[in-house]
């Protein structure tokens, strides 16, 4: 069940702007957070990218700096519109993330930022299925997400943070080696590494 808190953050941008502005100061501030999963990446003009669950295009404003060729995908028409608004350099697609209408191998970098913590646990599997399938052979997919914290000073703020902002699936996701599950999937993962304590964690993925 979703908290008040985050259905209004949702609804009005400012509020969600703010919050993540808050959040990232622990990485070195937002710039640096929507950037996180991209380190040590090249990204060329003509690479094409999937912003997956691109919301208000938060990353996606830093990936139409690096590639011409980015495409933000959301399921929420309200977060495709300020996307379009925000970053209009880029293409998008409202669809679920978990049924891309996207033909196979069609791209060489998929990133999501701090959006897999919201589904559930089959619904996360699909979803990196249909990203494995969506990339071209050799492909990388990127995100940055939740951890559960290995430094006991960062439990209070991520408990706190959750029942404010988040749902049960988040409690599940940072729960559940990512790695593995990738792994699973046919993935190669190249690079993992834990921030903020260990409540974020950036996996680097090729296919």
């Amino acid at each position: 069940m979703a908290t008040i808190l985050r259905d209004l953050s949702y609804r009005y941008q400012w509020l969600y702007d703010g919050i993540s502005k808050v959040a990232a100061l622990s990485v070195g501030g937002e710039a640096r957070f929507r950037q996180l999963a991209l380190t040590g990446i090249e990204i060329k003009p003509e690479t094409k990218i999937l912003d997956l669950c691109c919301g208000s295009g938060q990353t996606t404003r830093f990936l139409v700096q690096r590639s011409g060729q980015v495409t933000g995908l959301d399921a929420s028409p309200l977060s495709i519109r300020r996307a379009q608004q925000n970053v209009p350099e880029a293409e998008y697609i409202e669809a679920f993330a978990e049924k891309m209408p996207i033909v196979d191998r069609s791209f060489d970098l998929v990133h999501t930022s701090a959006a897999m913590h919201e589904m559930e646990p089959l619904q996360l599997r699909q979803i990196l299925q249909e990203v494995h399938r969506v990339l071209k052979p050799g492909g990388v997919f990127t995100m940055v997400d939740f951890h559960a914290p290995t430094n006991p000073i960062f439990v209070p703020g991520l408990a706190l943070f959750f029942w404010l902002f988040e749902t049960e699936t988040a409690w599940k996701l940072i729960n559940l080696d990512l790695k593995e599950l990738l792994q699973e999937i046919g993935f190669n993962v190249q690079f993992y590494q834990l921030y903020a304590g260990g409540s974020l964690q950036v996996i680097q993925a090729q296919k």
